[in-house]
């Protein structure tokens, strides 16, 4: 759902520093304010005491689970170092440090688990080495064998809100398929056949969608528009307008699901 960003060069004595990285994003996805209330009400219901975040970003959903669960703790697993210093920033302003760890580390395979409560929002594919469509089959394995028999997951996935056109899938990222992702149905059907029952369902609506999707362009925007001269400009001009294109492809297209889904014993 996003564009390969392109990291910040630290400035010199003579040229203005690079663009700025999301700044404007809390969640790294569709998910409002309400929502994520929603979700983290549903999800601290059952006291977890362990909270593992796949594809974690700067952890702001895990954060939020360990600030309404005061007796868990989380630990988080991303690549991308600059998000998990931010993380580790934001749980230190929060109180949160002795309880939410941001490990720089790859999910696939992990030994880490089982875990009270496992966050999955849009990172299904960092469970495992397969393509699309076989990524989600090999992700929910993965996710059942890292949550407690009594725990749940909380999996954020991609599917067809309806079948994209040759031309929609043509705009959006490389060699994308119609057999990338499942409608909601077949995800569900894939949930169940997984091993899991879903608590509950909902998806992320086009407000969230336009809210992520500006948020996630808004402060490099800006920056271009203020510094067109800049070494980077044309590249990062290039990156803004491609990710634009492919956006404005899946537009009402791509949908986003919040699963709460509950082991099946």
């Amino acid at each position: 759902m996003t564009d390969t960003e392109t990291p910040t060069t630290p400035a010199s004595t003579s040229t203005p520093a690079g663009p700025p990285r999301l700044t404007r994003l809390t969640f790294h996805g569709p998910l409002s304010e309400a929502r994520a209330q929603g979700l983290v009400r549903r999800l601290t219901r059952t006291d977890p005491r362990t909270v593992l975040d796949i594809g974690c970003g700067w952890g702001e959903l895990m954060l939020r689970v360990l600030a309404a669960a005061p007796r868990a703790t989380g630990v988080g697993l991303d690549l991308n170092t600059e998000d998990l210093a931010r993380g580790r920033r934001t749980a230190q302003a929060r109180g949160l440090a002795e309880r939410a760890e941001f490990v720089e580390e790859s999910a696939t395979g992990t030994s880490r688990g089982p875990a009270d409560l496992v966050l999955c929002v849009g990172s299904s594919q960092a469970l495992g080495t397969a393509e699309p469509p076989g990524h989600l089959a090999e992700a929910l394995r993965e996710l059942r064998r890292l949550v407690s028999d009594d725990g749940r997951v909380l999996l954020g996935e991609g599917f067809w809100q309806r079948s994209p056109t040759p031309a929609e899938l043509a705009g959006m990222w490389p060699q994308a398929a119609a057999t990338d992702h499942p409608d909601l149905a077949g995800l569900l059907d894939a949930v169940v056949a997984a091993g899991f029952r879903p608590e509950w369902t909902e998806t992320a609506n086009l407000d969230e969608w336009e809210e992520f999707e500006s948020a996630y362009q808004a402060d490099v925007e800006v920056w271009l528009a203020r510094n067109p001269g800049h070494p980077l400009a044309a590249e990062t001009r290039e990156r803004l307008d491609r990710h634009r294109g492919q956006w404005m492809s899946y537009r009402g297209v791509l949908g986003l699901a919040y699963l709460t889904l509950v082991p099946a014993l």
